[in-house]
């Protein structure tokens, strides 16, 4: 914790002037200084979408998601298929379902305008804590406690705090709170994302250049990479799967995987469901997944006709194997079809 109010006015001080000079430049920021004001719609996207994903990763999605979608009255009156094709590839399709359901409670509860307080952001479908203190920081100015994996990393490591993860996030939250600034919470905020994401890395982290290095407790330790102490990993179940390869005329069989569960509301190959046995089919071509709680090995199998039982062919759509790319398949479904081409080729 910090108890000097010098101290505190001087760690927000020096982010702020660090950050005026070194800001990342990413499409759904605006910069410090230049008197725009945000848009709480295109704060809220980024942030969903950056959720569990890289800065790297979510720049063209987001670029895109804009250009078809510029606002959210766009994007609630998006058809459900068209914006988790959009989605496909970037991960964690929960997001995407609850990034449509959020769009149309604001324009429907709020219209169109996205409330202005964590707690009006927080009764939002899918808008967690999180998400909930960075719009409304970035997009509102309110003086909220903005936590990210980089955030915790530098005041784990400024505060010396070594409770392990998630134990540690209370103290990490208590210990950040008092620096918040009443003027610039946004930019504190995106300052110490990029502080995290630039400078207290994970690995060599370049104290040398760290704005607030002068009064870091971890600053010169050997350890300080463990910082934030984390629990140790568990093992990964790994389960099995079978997929069909149905083709005809040059089309294959797609059909639509449930709205709740793994990959829900996409679009993928027919198939059965994933289970601890590897399959008695031997299969063309098997790819391998890794999910968050599991992995998974995929093996893919032909029929001739689209499958009879339950939930195998499901609702389904003949797709031009020459357009698999507008398809919208998620990289699991993808990586399949592709090995399955490129062994056809």
């Amino acid at each position: 914790m910090f108890s000097d109010a010098s101290v505190i006015m001087s760690f927000s001080t020096r982010l702020l002037a660090w950050y005026d000079r070194s800001a990342r430049i990413l499409p759904w920021r605006i910069a410090p200084g230049s008197g725009e004001t945000p848009d709480p719609y295109r704060v809220w996207l980024a942030e969903v979408m950056l959720q569990q994903t890289t800065v790297a990763a979510v720049a063209g999605y987001f670029a895109r998601f804009t250009a078809r979608w510029p606002t959210v009255a766009d994007l609630a009156a998006a058809d459900d298929a068209d914006v988790m094709a959009a989605w496909a590839g970037l991960g964690y399709y929960a997001r995407a379902r609850n990034l449509l359901a959020c769009a149309r409670a604001v324009v429907a509860e709020h219209g169109g305008r996205f409330p202005d307080s964590e707690a009006g952001l927080r009764a939002l479908p899918g808008v967690g804590d999180y998400t909930a203190a960075a719009v409304a920081a970035i997009a509102f100015g309110r003086a909220a406690v903005v936590v990210d994996a980089n955030i915790q990393r530098v005041i784990a490591r400024h505060r010396l705090i070594e409770t392990p993860l998630p134990m540690a996030k209370r103290e990490i939250r208590a210990a950040l709170a008092p620096l918040v600034p009443g003027d610039r919470p946004g930019d504190f905020a995106q300052a110490m994302m990029d502080l995290g994401a630039t400078v207290c890395t994970p690995r060599s982290p370049a104290c040398a250049i760290c704005p607030v290095t002068a009064d870091c407790r971890a600053r010169g330790r050997p350890d300080i990479e463990r910082l934030p102490v984390k629990p140790p990993k568990k093992a990964k179940p790994h389960r099995h799967g079978l997929a069909y390869w149905i083709e005809r005329d040059g089309a294959i069989w797609l059909t639509r995987r449930p709205d709740k569960g793994m990959l829900g509301g996409m679009r993928a190959l027919p198939g059965g469901d994933w289970s601890d046995d590897p399959p008695a089919e031997s299969g063309v071509v098997r790819v391998d997944h890794g999910f968050t709680h599991f992995d998974l090995t995929l093996t893919l199998v032909h029929r001739e006709v689209p499958p009879e039982s339950p939930g195998a062919a499901a609702e389904g759509l003949w797709w031009p194997i020459a357009e698999l790319d507008a398809a919208g398949l998620p990289t699991l479904y993808r990586k399949l079809t592709d090995k399955m081409l490129e062994r056809d080729a």
